[in-house]
């Protein structure tokens, strides 16, 4: 029973060792099982590979540099949502609709 399982261990990893290449081809395959669209997955597929000719990185490894090369980009998102006026003008109107409810509730 050993030897099976170490030959058939051996026949997984010899079979299966060149399999670093073919996922680059994970995701669209996700992606046509998803949506069921050959064109979108096609497009997947061949917007990463022009990625990474071009920039010689995938894109993942392009968004890293990004972020990693500019932290303000993530740590003031949050601020510049608090302090913008859109955001105060929301939070004011929510304010006044809420106090309306509460006023008419109290009668």
């Amino acid at each position: 029973m050993i030897r099976k399982k170490i030959i058939f261990g051996l026949f997984l990893i010899s079979t299966l060792g060149a399999c670093g290449a073919p996922t680059a081809m994970l995701g669209p395959a996700y992606t046509f099982s998803s949506t069921g669209s050959a064109l979108q997955s096609g497009f997947s597929y061949g917007s990463n590979e022009l990625i990474k000719n071009y920039t010689g990185k995938t894109p993942l490894e392009n968004l890293e540099e990004i972020v990693t090369n500019n932290p303000t980009i993530e740590n003031n998102i949050q601020k510049q949502t608090l302090e913008s006026d859109d955001f105060y003008q929301l939070v004011k109107k929510k304010i006044q609709m809420t106090k309306g409810k509460i006023k008419l509730s109290s009668q």
